[in-house]
């Protein structure tokens, strides 16, 4: 606790550390953005070929994929990802933003998404001040970075992150980390049931899927994290601003109505910034009710 509280008296000690700490993350979020996807499309196969009962003969080899293996390699070429070709935005400046062996490019989103986890982190720290509770908002960050790119590749929110996502907040807030338990509490009940009750309600009408289930969990989960007070504001930031992207798909890129959006980078980002301006945004809403 000493050195803790020594960094966070330390202003430019604390932005450094946190700056070097979430490049690393902001890395190591990028496997996670491309592998667990990959993992869950496997351990689903694998399911329903035990469903099936197919026959060792006529099931899939396949290595299986974790976090931490088969070792990071060039899709290109194999070439083998050394340690000091893998530091965050410095490597891909290094080496021109091309394979050290192939030279074939890089995808730029790579260190992108590094530099936008440090800069999230940096923010979030400045703006909630330098204290234990908002070193703890920063893995609810990292999570909301992650889940954005997954749901925006893959068009899902994996259980095993929204989930524990969700406990995590409510476990923080039995301690007042950013909200009261109370707030806490019902912020998940609220979060999962005003979507799921959407959801609901789209399919009786329409027949049809509004929306996945992983943006009721999600918004549990920000419920769980923010409070209950926030989450109007979540819903109505995250449809405001999904309901402008999507009609800018339709008219500018001729998106078809029927070609599904994912709505949980908008509901992280709208997390986000209830996360950092959880206060004001609250004050404004409960003055526009009159309370």
């Amino acid at each position: 606790m000493q050195i803790l509280d020594s960094l966070l008296a330390t202003p430019w000690l604390l932005y450094l550390s946190v700056v070097l700490f979430s490049l690393c993350i902001g890395s190591f979020l990028n496997v996670v953005i491309l592998r667990l996807p990959k993992m869950m499309h496997q351990d689903w196969r694998c399911q329903c070929e035990e469903f099936l009962e197919l026959p060792e003969g006529q099931r899939k080899p396949e290595a299986a994929i974790t976090l931490s293996s088969p070792a990071s390699t060039c899709p290109s070429c194999d070439h083998r990802i050394r340690a000091w070709e893998n530091i965050p935005v410095i490597s891909y400046l290094v080496l021109g933003g091309k394979c050290s062996s192939c030279k074939t490019r890089i995808s730029p989103r790579y260190p992108i998404i590094e530099a936008l986890t440090a800069i999230f982190s940096v923010v979030t720290i400045a703006i909630l001040g330098p204290s234990v509770s908002s070193l703890l908002a920063l893995l609810l960050v990292w999570s909301l970075v992650a889940m954005t790119m997954i749901d925006f590749d893959t068009q899902l929110l994996p259980d095993s992150m929204t989930l524990p996502l969700m406990w995590l907040g409510l476990v923080l807030n039995y301690f007042g980390v950013l909200t009261d338990f109370h707030s806490a509490f019902w912020g998940a009940v609220a979060g999962y049931l005003s979507l799921w009750s959407v959801y609901w309600l789209f399919k009786l009408v329409t027949g049809k899927e509004g929306m996945g289930h992983g943006d009721f969990k999600l918004l549990a989960a920000l419920g769980a994290w923010l409070g209950w007070q926030l989450l109007p504001a979540v819903i109505l930031l995250s449809s405001v601003v999904g309901a402008i992207v999507g009609i800018s798909l339709m008219v500018f890129r001729k998106h078809g109505r029927e070609v599904p959006i994912p709505f949980g980078p908008y509901l992280a980002a709208a997390g986000l910034l209830c996360l950092w301006f959880g206060a004001e945004i609250q004050a404004w809403w409960f003055g526009f009710l009159g309370a």
